[in-house]
């Protein structure tokens, strides 16, 4: 309300079905995102197993989508400019709460650790296995994540859902992997996955500030984009070129087209998260990618599987047990 020359003005509020309907919109959004990861990493894991080294594969993925990104960028020039103003605002960081840091540019890392350990795992513990550590370590960590205001959102209020729901994820996560008990090996390698979805929850958020640092429309997502991939690239560079120091030159490159697809589902995906991320904030958004995740890296698994061996039933349990987890988490948001 104003007094100011005798006139009341309101602030516009949205209606609360306006509110829900964005949220379903994102989630929806948020599954297709999902179900990309699922199909980057099924690439990604076939093009690791064909160089027989998962780091040239990683950094292979990572180029090609930062060179997709780049000749966005030289041909938008409101790229360009979204780019210039995320300069601008790390060179002058605000003081207090708000803003942008150097350090918040840095989510690439996190994507590039991720496609790392898509490259190297899940030619071993197919595609649902991985799929599942990864919700683990996304579910719980989005709710810290959320809780500490990593997001564009700001902090964001445990609820006894939400904490049900991670809870039930990491109980999924267990179930998947149960037949890999008597195999060490199998079960190691699920902990990269699982760290890969620690690093992913911090990666949404801090690339959603990205995006609205940049611009409040799409052409932020893209910005994003681009600082994400270009952090990642320069990243898996380094670490590839001490792999070479050590493990020598990878095997020939494959004929294959579809094998060097990887980058660009990673443009979309990444882009979109960070659009998607300022509507439902990072828990929903890790809720819809994993519902997307889970229901896509079965169907790959069972039809294109990587791994040689057969689906099983405790891998299947644990894939529809996470699934309940997202649903039950993502209750209190479609109620709002």
């Amino acid at each position: 309300m104003n007094g100011h020359d005798g006139e009341v003005t309101t602030t516009a509020t949205p209606p609360a079905a306006s509110t829900r309907q964005h949220h379903i919109v994102g989630l929806v959004s948020a599954f297709g995102i999902g179900m990309l990861v699922a199909v980057q990493s099924r690439i990604n894991g076939q093009l690791g197993a064909t160089l027989g080294d998962g780091v040239p594969a990683a950094l292979i993925s990572f180029g090609s989508g930062l060179l997709i990104l780049l000749v966005s960028t030289a041909v938008v020039p409101r790229v360009r400019r979204a780019l210039l103003t995320v300069w601008r605002t790390i060179s002058a960081p605000m003081r207090g709460y708000g803003g942008l840091r150097w350090w918040q540019c840095l989510g690439g890392i996190a994507g590039a650790f991720l496609v790392a350990t898509q490259s190297i795992t899940v030619s071993v513990i197919g595609v649902a296995v991985f799929t599942v550590a990864v919700v683990a370590g996304q579910a719980v960590t989005s709710l810290v994540v959320d809780r500490l205001g990593f997001g564009p959102a700001g902090p964001q209020p445990y609820t006894p859902l939400r904490v049900v729901g991670a809870v039930v994820a990491l109980v999924a996560v267990v179930l998947a992997v149960s037949d890999q008990l008597s195999h060490p090996d199998g079960l190691l390698l699920a902990v990269l996955p699982a760290l890969g979805g620690v690093g992913t929850a911090v990666q949404q958020a801090i690339n959603g500030r990205v995006a609205r640092t940049a611009s409040p429309d799409a052409y932020g997502a893209v910005a994003a984009g681009v600082v994400n991939f270009l952090v990642g690239f320069v990243a898996l560079l380094v670490v590839f070129m001490a792999d070479l120091a050590f493990r020598g030159t990878p095997h020939h490159l494959p004929g294959e087209p579809w094998l060097y697809l990887g980058g660009a589902c990673g443009v979309i995906f990444i882009s979109a998260a960070a659009a998607v991320v300022r509507v439902v904030g990072v828990f929903v958004l890790g809720l819809g990618t994993i519902a997307g995740q889970l229901i896509a890296s079965l169907f790959i698994d069972l039809f294109i599987p990587a791994a040689d061996k057969a689906v099983t039933l405790p891998v299947v349990a644990g894939t529809f047990l996470a699934l309940v987890a997202v649903v039950v988490a993502a209750v209190p948001n479609l109620r709002r």
